[in-house]
């Protein structure tokens, strides 16, 4: 008979933050998890002391996957400050949305996570500042850019409106051309 198997902690994390992003932190209880991840509960305390220590090993692979992680990929991708921002702008999906709005929901409840999420968006929009500093010339602008760029970044998935028969791709892309363009 073969040895059983221990779930990973990453499969934890994982399973956790699929659930954060579809019903908040509350839903994040370590019976349902066993229970997706197909083992027991004991499983989870090889890796985490309590729930609370589950909940704090999220936000930190969230917030190395969303900051570090995503600039080290654009970097060793290369290009110049364009196209980077381009590929930063595509590489934002509906569930690394998602994850984000359950955390700032998380935030309004949690000022240790409000404080860990200001964190997060000063570190992401510093790397915006970087990209776009490379393209403009006025710290005002900059800052404008970032600031529209991010609202873009989170805001875009939610929005459900049609747009004049253009096609959704096709005025995003305007959207960021208008972005990072030279006037």
């Amino acid at each position: 008979m073969a040895p059983p198997t221990r779930t990973s902690r990453d499969a934890w994390i994982r399973q956790g933050l699929r659930v954060l992003a579809a019903g908040g932190p509350d839903a994040v209880r370590i019976e349902p998890l066993a229970r997706a991840l197909g083992v027991t509960r004991g499983g989870f305390y090889w890796h985490f002391r309590d729930r609370r220590a589950l909940l704090d090993a999220m936000l930190n692979t969230w917030e190395r996957a969303t900051t570090e992680e995503v600039a080290e990929r654009l970097e060793r991708e290369g290009g110049g400050a364009r196209v980077k921002l381009r590929r930063l702008l595509a590489l934002t999906s509906p569930g690394v949305v998602k994850t984000d709005l359950a955390i700032r929901d998380w935030a309004r409840h949690d000022p240790a996570v409000a404080e860990r999420l200001r964190r997060v968006d000063n570190q992401r929009m510093g790397y915006l500042r970087a990209l776009f500093g490379a393209c403009r010339a006025g710290p005002g602008d900059v800052e404008a850019r970032c600031l529209l760029a991010y609202s873009l970044l989170i805001g875009n998935h939610f929005i459900a409106a049609d747009h004049g028969g253009h096609d959704r791709a096709d005025v995003l892309e305007l959207a960021l051309e208008r972005l990072v363009s030279e006037s």
